[in-house]
């Protein structure tokens, strides 16, 4: 794993909720050992962080790594990893998202318990009352992560995590409306009502239609920001003094 990819990982995890705002990292040694890197990549990693404002160093006693959950420097990191993805690759990660996240819908209207079902109404519930854009894609996260928990299988719960890690943060970039975030929460509920009704393939199918019109949005947004990018290195280019200015 190289330091991107313990940027990306760190990333999401403060992005997730996983480590919270203010809350100290594990040592050099253990966090890489943790991360299965050596403490060199490690080092590399911590010092994008703090570049990027999600990591502050403070010395003396006491002192150590900690979170800063900027949702500014997450936009950045997101729209950063949207660039860099091709829109195939966005494509594949949603054709991944849509089997392991429409099988666990279809799973849990066959095995959810009456309170695991009831824990993802007032997830969304907790959903329409959060502030902010990342909190909100936060909050959208754990209802997928309660459903592969509710299908009662604890592969498609890894699965469902490792799919929030990558496509959390690619999220935190994309921008809703309040109208647009009120349609989702309908539109979640209908998927939370096909489980209460233990229909299957309704839950599954519902899913299945979120995930492809997420993909479809990341596809665009990956479009927005790469050609944003070409007029600026065109911009750059016709004008060689504003490289230097």
């Amino acid at each position: 794993m190289r330091s991107e990819a313990v940027v990306r990982r760190l990333g999401s995890a403060i992005g997730l909720g996983i480590i919270v705002d203010g809350e100290q990292l594990p040592s050099e040694l253990q966090l890489a050992a943790s991360l299965n890197v050596s403490t060199v990549t490690l080092r590399d990693a911590l010092s994008d962080l703090r570049a990027r404002g999600l990591v502050a160093t403070r010395r003396g006693r006491g002192g150590g790594s900690f979170v800063v959950a900027s949702e500014e420097a997450l936009t950045e990191l997101s729209r950063g990893r949207l660039r860099e993805l091709g829109s195939t690759d966005l494509r594949e990660l949603g054709d991944v998202r849509a089997a392991v996240s429409g099988t666990a819908a279809r799973l849990a209207a066959e095995r959810a318990a009456d309170s695991e079902i009831e824990r993802l109404r007032e997830t969304l519930g907790r959903l329409a009352a959060a502030p902010g854009g990342t909190e909100q894609r936060r909050i959208e996260g754990r209802w997928f992560i309660d459903i592969a928990a509710a299908a009662q299988s604890v592969r498609l719960t890894r699965e469902e995590i490792e799919l929030q890690f990558e496509l959390g943060q690619l999220l935190w970039g994309t921008e809703r409306t309040e109208a647009e975030l009120a349609a989702t929460i309908a539109d979640h509920h209908r998927v939370v009502d096909a489980i209460a009704a233990r229909d299957p393939a309704t839950a599954r199918r519902l899913v299945e239609e979120h995930v492809a019109a997420v993909t479809a949005q990341l596809v665009d947004a990956h479009v927005r920001l790469t050609r944003r990018g070409h007029r600026r290195a065109d911009h750059t280019d016709a004008y060689p003094e504003a490289a230097g200015s």
